[in-house]
């Protein structure tokens, strides 16, 4: 028990006077009192301050220090320098006091700092159609009874609430373009600004403050849909706080009861169906009285219509090899023989792969992503592509790589085929006729010549030339209005009785 506390029960509950408590306490009367007289429950002592000769300097020193930290570090003033600036003003101390002086300064200003951004944030609120938030995550979901790792895209409007999500195998730079295309869509429009993080696919350099050098490619498509962009400070994810709470309450909204699904596009279905159906079942944070969807729909007066889709793709140079074919991400996929040896342009996109060169499409795969590098690389091949070169090399037909994936009806005719001499070059000769004619009329003609007994080349073209055969038009009847009065006869007599005039 303190001290305090016993001089007060002896003189309030035990009626002691106060020369007797002043004897046991070896206190003096005077003290006896001053305690008794004390208002608070413990004893405070006075924080003891020395004068000093910086006493009449402190509120100009300070704020000297104040401006000098808001400069570069190379352009702040030393503490050697205040001291001479202090010197004119009649500071008769040393440079010592001054930095003392300094130091303390500063370790309140880290405290200050420490406390006021520990666990303290400012509610932010946001106008209709003003910002949407976004973000990426990483979840899981069966596809084809396989637990497949997948990049999700989060966007949020801030307003309303309203979100969704968007399932991607990788974060890189088309796949991000496709999530604000397709986000746009279901949202109904598009807001003034968009809330990012410095995330790698739209900065390519984070400078000091909100200085930030953004990709070119994500600039484009920021200029496309004509929103600005807002970069969060780094680490801190709560500038951002609606979206962080939504990568969170989508995972026992979504993922945890997400069935088994055919493929990626299965599930982006069923992701943009059931955020759809929450916005009608979840109440605004706050707004309890109504839903996400009616805010969402006085929210889409304020959004920008959406543009056509921006062509989110990117390019890069490859080199084509000597076996038509070229590389990306580990697997090889193949262009015409014309373009061998030579440099194209390859537009990658989410789904695809497009080669250009010369200004036009030479060709297109779907595109192929390896979930590990213990999976075997793929080459895709289109046969249609190696034409050019069986018809100078026809005996490449029977072990060619592109041409095991024919339809079933050519391979039945070419293994028919190369039982004869010539049979080779004969399959390609039929083959090349898809250059000048729609490829499911020649399938067609090849699947009927395959119904004889001996197909040949003759046979493919004789039943494809009556597929392509223009039918002949029906015979009209003449109108009686246009009949000749005199109908010519067709008398062959005619002419000999001309020639007889001949001299």
């Amino acid at each position: 028990m303190s001290l305090l506390n016993v001089i007060r029960r002896w003189h309030d509950r035990e009626a002691k006077p106060i020369r007797d408590i002043a004897r046991r306490t070896g206190l003096s009367r005077n003290t006896v009192r001053k305690y008794l007289a004390l208002k608070s429950a413990e004893l405070v002592y006075p924080e003891r301050k020395s004068p000093s000769m910086l006493d009449d300097y402190e509120e100009v020193l300070s704020g000297w220090l104040f401006r000098e930290h808001k400069h570069h570090r190379k352009q702040r003033k030393s503490i050697k320098q205040l001291h001479l600036d202090l010197i004119p003003l009649g500071f008769p101390g040393s440079y010592s006091r001054v930095a003392a002086f300094a130091r303390r300064w500063r370790l309140q200003q880290q405290e200050i700092q420490r406390l006021a951004a520990k666990g303290t944030y400012v509610p932010l609120v946001f106008e209709p159609g003003e910002a949407f938030q976004f973000d990426w995550s990483e979840d899981y979901a069966s596809i084809k009874g396989v637990k497949t790792k997948l990049q999700v895209a989060h966007t949020k409007l801030c307003c309303s609430r309203a979100f969704i999500l968007r399932a991607y195998l990788l974060q890189s730079h088309e796949m991000l373009f496709d999530a604000h295309t397709q986000a746009f869509r279901v949202l109904g429009g598009v807001t003034e600004r968009g809330i990012y993080d410095n995330m790698k696919t739209a900065v390519d350099k984070i400078g000091r403050g909100k200085e930030r050098t953004v990709n070119k490619r994500f600039q484009a498509m920021v200029g496309h849909y004509l929103f600005e962009p807002d970069f969060c400070n780094a680490a801190s994810g709560w500038e951002k706080g609606q979206i962080e709470k939504d990568v969170r309450d989508s995972r026992h909204r979504l993922w945890h009861d997400a069935p088994d699904f055919e493929s990626l596009d299965a599930l982006n279905a069923w992701l943009e169906r059931r955020c759809v159906e929450l916005w009608q079942e979840l109440s605004h944070p706050e707004d309890r009285t109504r839903s996400i969807h009616t805010h969402w729909l006085e929210e889409c007066m304020a959004l920008m219509p959406m543009p056509a889709a921006f062509d989110g793709f990117v390019e890069s140079i490859k080199r084509v090899s000597s076996t038509c074919l070229i590389h990306f991400e580990r697997n090889r996929y193949s262009v015409p023989a014309s373009f061998a040896n030579r440099a194209v342009n390859i537009r990658v996109y989410p789904d695809r792969l497009v080669v250009v060169a010369e200004s036009e499409v030479i060709a297109q795969h779907v595109r192929v992503f390896n979930r590990s590098h213990d999976e075997r690389s793929r080459t895709v091949y289109d046969w249609r592509h190696y034409l050019a070169v069986v018809k100078r090399k026809p005996g490449a037909l029977r072990n060619g790589a592109p041409f095991k994936t024919l339809p079933s009806c050519y391979r039945r005719l070419q293994a028919l085929l190369l039982k004869h001499p010539g049979g080779d070059r004969e399959m390609v000769d039929i083959l090349a006729l898809v250059m000048l004619y729609d490829e499911q009329l020649v399938e067609r003609a090849v699947e009927e010549s395959l119904l004889c007994e001996m197909p040949s080349k003759q046979h493919v073209l004789n039943h494809l030339s009556r597929l392509c055969e223009v039918p002949r038009p029906p015979n009209l009847e003449t109108p009686q209005t246009l009949r000749l009065r005199l109908e010519p006869t067709a008398d062959a007599g005619r002419y000999d009785g001309l020639r007889e005039r001949t001299p």
